[in-house]
């Protein structure tokens, strides 16, 4: 039986404010839009592919949904009309073509993922078509690691074997509660039968690494219902477990209105995650980062055990590439030095696009100042600690709030040294707030914050 460790309520009370998620920084609602540069950023690219080698990675965001899942914060669109898919990949592919002409030679490609959105909305035969028309003025790096998100309702075996010929090895199954109850207040239903059967089979074809996606603090949950859905994620042994908490933002996403009285409260919420970090590593997972678990065996344990994980906007990964490609609507790009994001809009886009435009529509050129501080970010969030030169302690103390800090490790929460900061495991839960203290963008303007989720 797990015995749930309390943790003092108050300092979930103190911490649970609203913060990035740094997946990026300075983080999305901090990057221009009339004052950003296409050209600027098209330069950015450039450069950076030439400083990689030609390596690069990809990502494609697929927004089609045939069904709204409530509970959702990402970019999509509901339809059941799949004649959209020609439309949207013939856009994918001119994007693409306009980036091949930064470019003095074919791309190597380190990692391709496809997002959404549901990427199994499209036939298996379309997406074979989209990506293998993608590879075709480029070519797959020995070592790429190609992954997609999938929902067990849509995937169908042809799209786990033509993905397989392609090169793709690891899938990401979104789950997020096998809870009959909670499945219809969030509008996901899925059953374990189709979770066991689309696991087994993706394991028969010859995928290697299988991720499951839950979330924790959803309406209607409990203290037993999440344990079950824990304890039957691990009976099926997926390889990695993505256990987020989940990020309430109606402002952004109304649908999260239909479902505020039910949510759990936040001491509730901690206990969910408590619970679940204990069964998880008592069933053999490490405890990976930020959210995510995997078997120690795995190449992001591996990863993290050796201080070579990274961050991007897919979260975690063990292929870190410093030239990130984002096709699609809503799609982000990271060149290290700067950042973009294309127009929300799928109509918008397919017409920039069309028009042989990047269909950007906001990012940020990164300065000194920017790119230290997200070494900072990165290392805290990646490794859980990070150390600074004194050339650099000029520009860090004129950042941090040093009272902060002193209050943090008051609390147990971080040890600081000489222009050094490590993180102990009672601290790995509150490292967003622990972030936060680097973040100037967020420390100047925190009056007008834009309103994030909650941290805890």
């Amino acid at each position: 039986m797990i015995k749930i460790t309390k943790m003092n309520t108050s300092l979930i009370n103190k911490y649970n404010t609203p913060g990035p998620r740094y997946t990026s920084y300075p983080t999305v609602p901090y990057w221009e839009t009339s004052l950003f540069s296409t050209n600027q950023f098209k330069d950015a690219v450039k450069n950076q592919f030439d400083n990689n080698g030609g390596e690069l990675s990809l990502y494609l965001h697929l927004p089609f949904c045939e069904s709204l899942c409530t509970y959702c914060g990402c970019t999509t669109r509901i339809t059941k009309q799949h004649s959209v898919e020609t439309a949207y990949i013939q856009a994918l592919l001119i994007e693409w073509d306009q980036y091949l002409s930064l470019f003095k030679k074919r791309p190597i490609i380190k990692s391709i993922h496809l997002g959404g959105g549901t990427p199994t909305f499209f036939s298996p035969e379309n997406l074979n078509f989209l990506l293998t028309s993608l590879m075709k003025f480029s070519q797959l790096a020995q070592d790429a690691e190609l992954s997609f998100e999938a929902h067990p309702d849509s995937t169908s075996e042809l799209h786990l074997r033509l993905l397989y010929k392609i090169g793709f090895r690891r899938v990401s199954f979104g789950i997020q509660d096998f809870n009959e109850r909670v499945q219809k207040l969030i509008n996901r239903k899925q059953s374990i039968q189709q979770i066991k059967e689309i696991t087994a089979l993706a394991r028969k074809i010859g995928y290697t690494s299988i991720n499951y996606d839950l979330i924790y603090g959803l309406p209607g949950q409990t203290i037993c219902s999440v344990k079950s859905t824990l304890e039957q994620t691990i009976a099926l042994k997926p390889d990695r477990i993505a256990y987020y908490s989940y990020a309430h933002v109606p402002h952004l996403k109304p649908a999260q209105k239909s479902f505020e009285k039910q949510l759990p409260i936040d001491v509730m919420k901690n206990d969910f995650y408590k619970m679940g970090k204990e069964l998880l590593s008592s069933s053999g997972y490490l405890d990976i980062g930020m959210d995510h678990f995997a078997k120690e065996d795995d190449e992001l344990a591996i990863a993290f055990n050796n201080g070579q994980l990274h961050r991007n906007f897919m979260g975690y990964a063990v292929q870190h590439s410093d030239l990130l490609i984002g096709l699609g609507a809503s799609a982000i790009s990271d060149a290290w030095t700067a950042f973009a994001q294309n127009t929300k809009s799928i109509e918008e886009y397919i017409k920039q696009v069309s028009d042989y435009q990047l269909p950007i529509f906001r990012g940020h050129l990164l300065t000194y100042e920017d790119l230290l501080l997200r070494r900072q970010i990165l290392n805290l969030i990646c490794k859980f600690q990070t150390t600074w030169t004194a050339e650099e302690a000029e520009i860090i103390n004129s950042v941090i709030d040093e009272n902060k800090l002193v209050e943090f490790q008051n609390d147990g929460l971080i040890n600081i040294l000489e222009r050094s900061i490590t993180v102990p495991p009672k601290g790995r839960q509150f490292i967003r707030n622990i972030c936060m203290v680097f973040d100037a963008k967020l420390n100047v303007t925190r009056e007008k914050m834009p309103v994030f989720s909650k941290t805890i």
